[in-house]
């Protein structure tokens, strides 16, 4: 079971990125895919998630900016990231699971190794 994300980049504020994982070796089709994200000497926050159902939730901060979607049959899940800021500099992550709380870690059992967004203002 691995998770590949993918998107990342150097971008100026105010700019659109689109963030990608890609999910190999299982179907996550049952599953809820979200995203967290690490910026340094912080500590890791919940972005969004999606839920099997489609279910989608975006964490406050990011509302209105960000958005989340699925494609089951090609086990990926996306974030759209609109208006970027300089604070959403941090190391993306995309994850997998059955968590209680979908804004939070525990219940995620799979987790992609991370990619860099870095936006300057």
């Amino acid at each position: 079971v691995q998770l590949q994300a993918y998107g990342g980049g150097s971008v100026q504020a105010g700019v659109s990125l689109r963030l990608s994982c890609a999910a190999s070796g299982r179907r996550f089709s049952n599953y809820t895919l979200g995203w967290f994200r690490q910026a340094p000497g912080k500590e890791r926050e919940f972005v969004a998630a999606i839920s099997g159902s489609g279910a989608i939730t975006v964490s406050p901060t990011n509302q209105g900016r960000f958005t989340i979607f699925r494609d089951n049959v090609k086990s990926m899940v996306s974030l759209q990231m609109n208006s970027l800021k300089s604070e959403d500099t941090a190391v993306y992550f995309c994850a997998a699971g059955r968590p209680p709380i979908v804004a939070a870690s525990p219940g995620y059992w799979y987790w992609g190794q991370g990619t860099q967004v870095t936006v300057s203002s």
